[in-house]
């Protein structure tokens, strides 16, 4: 590879790391924490092809005489930044259908789980509702009404589940968190859509036998925007 294309590949990584980093479109890879990491190295790339190109074209002036010795490749750049008008989106049901298994709920350091949260219906995780529903043996979820949010997802025809994706780096450890819902109304909802619930658990549905995928009566179901976040940690 020639060094002009090898400092375009420089800009071109380090400008698509400093796009999605401040438009916060890295929450669809990577966990928030890795935030400032993302600005520093799409500076750092930047710079260092912007070191390259100086030093390139001033050898360039002393071999050729003249400024258009090796300017020219550098044109290349402006219509390579329209690649960064384009950004794949996070990971969906899709990715949940090919991936049957569910993540495996953690069992929690604390020996006893904390009440839930006040109210008619508190809101919890996906996560944290999966989590208490595999190792909570209080069975304080078997008579409350919480709120869950996620994506609808169809992994059969015969099947609706709510789900959203738990990442412990970045998307390519990505691992599905889900429960089915039954519920007609969300079997005409379309694969993606966003929803908030509030339901119940069905207790003793959560087994080895099903991945620990319980199912949910639903009360109430609405459409919900996605949020800017969209993974679970």
């Amino acid at each position: 590879m020639r060094r002009e294309s090898q400092n375009i590949l420089l800009v071109l990584l380090g400008g698509a790391l400093l796009k999605i980093a401040l438009t916060g479109d890295y929450l669809r890879y990577v966990k928030p924490s890795l935030h400032p990491w993302l600005i520093a190295a799409g500076v750092v790339m930047i710079a260092l092809a912007g070191v390259a190109i100086v030093r390139d074209v001033r050898a360039g002036h002393a071999v050729d005489g003249h400024e258009h010795g090796t300017r020219s490749p550098w044109m290349l750049l402006l219509p390579v930044f329209a690649i960064f008008l384009v950004a794949p989106p996070a990971l969906g049901s899709d990715s949940v259908t090919r991936d049957r298994a569910a993540a495996a709920p953690a069992e929690p350091s604390q020996a006893r789980f904390p009440p839930l949260p006040p109210g008619e219906a508190p809101m919890l995780s996906m996560s944290e509702f999966l989590t208490r529903v595999v190792w909570d043996d209080t069975g304080e979820l078997n008579d409350r009404t919480v709120r869950l949010q996620g994506f609808v997802v169809h992994p059969t025809p015969q099947t609706t589940q709510l789900a959203r994706m738990r990442i412990s780096c970045c998307a390519a450890d990505a691992t599905p968190v889900k429960v089915d819902l039954a519920s007609p109304r969300a079997e005409q909802l379309p694969a993606d859509t966003w929803i908030e619930i509030t339901g119940r658990l069905r207790p003793g549905t959560a087994t080895e036998a099903n991945d620990y995928v319980p199912t949910v009566d639903p009360q109430t179901i609405k459409q919900i925007p996605a949020p800017p976040d969209s993974y679970e940690y």
